[in-house]
């Protein structure tokens, strides 16, 4: 009951006013550059507003490691390549390969959950469709493989910590992916009204996808700033693309030869609201 109440809490204080917590929760105090200072519109452009405490505002303001900052895999060794890689996002990868792209793409959506005080709509869908909620890991309830099928079992019921969040986090990178993730997003029937926060996804074994961090704008025609994790688990790290060294130009039949892979328009989709 300890962690229900405290996730009541923590709704209660949203709905009277209160602050979220920490947008960058998993950070020291340290200054960080924000991605909306490291990139600039390409020249005539304007960057989309979007509403206050919206998920693309959070994105926009993701901390970047240092110029010159390599990718690295979950093994703490510089990824072989380097040159997809305009900016690194400030986000641990874990220890374990299991943050690669969708999972990456599930971290900053939960995170941005937590710090907005929406600890209700934690929860994902594995592959075989269980959906798994952060309430319920704190609960005690936590998947165990059996053959090809999972079975649930009753741990001990966690308090809402920071190391708590992290490992309900890894046990959803286990049993998700591109798979489970497209069926949780909704498609973009109109592409040329890209939001920071869409997802580019080709669900597979393996798939991929990526997601756009920011947008921006020029006489109605848009070009968005990609964010990526890929295989073996490694940085969050944004793309460079083809206009300004780092975005991609939107059309309703684009196509995006991205570093690592290739998308169309088709691909897009788009997180429910919260």
């Amino acid at each position: 009951m300890l962690a229900r109440r405290q996730l009541l809490v923590t709704a209660a204080a949203l709905a009277a006013g209160a602050p979220p917590a920490r947008a960058h929760e998993w950070l020291s105090p340290a200054r960080r550059d924000a991605l909306v200072d490291r990139f600039a519109p390409p020249p005539g452009h304007l960057r989309i507003a979007p509403p206050d405490g919206a998920f693309a505002a959070w994105l926009r303001a993701l901390p970047l490691r240092p110029v010159g900052a390599p990718i690295l895999l979950h093994t703490g060794q510089p990824r072989g390549s380097q040159g997809g890689a305009a900016a690194i996002v400030d986000i641990d990868v874990g220890r374990a390969d299991l943050q690669q792209c969708a999972d990456a793409i599930i971290r900053l959506r939960a995170e941005y959950l937590r710090a907005s005080g929406r600890q209700h709509a934690l929860a994902f869908r594995f592959t075989n469709g269980e959906r798994y909620a952060y309430a319920d890991y704190l609960q005690g309830r936590r998947p165990v493989p059996r053959g090809a099928a999972i079975t649930w079992i009753s741990a001990r019921v966690a308090d809402d910590t920071r190391a708590a969040f992290r490992a309900w986090l890894d046990i959803v990178f286990t049993y998700a992916g591109t798979i489970s993730l497209a069926r949780e997003l909704a498609r973009v029937s109109d592409p040329a009204a890209i939001e920071a926060g869409d997802v580019l996804i080709q669900p597979g074994s393996p798939g991929h996808a990526i997601i756009a961090v920011d947008v921006a704008e020029r006489e109605g025609r848009r070009v968005a700033l990609f964010a990526q994790s890929f295989m073996p688990a490694q940085s969050v790290h944004v793309l460079r693309g083809p206009v300004a060294g780092a975005w991609y130009p939107i059309a309703r039949d684009a196509t995006f030869d991205t570093p690592d892979w290739r998308f169309t328009t088709t691909d897009l989709k788009r997180f429910p609201p919260a």
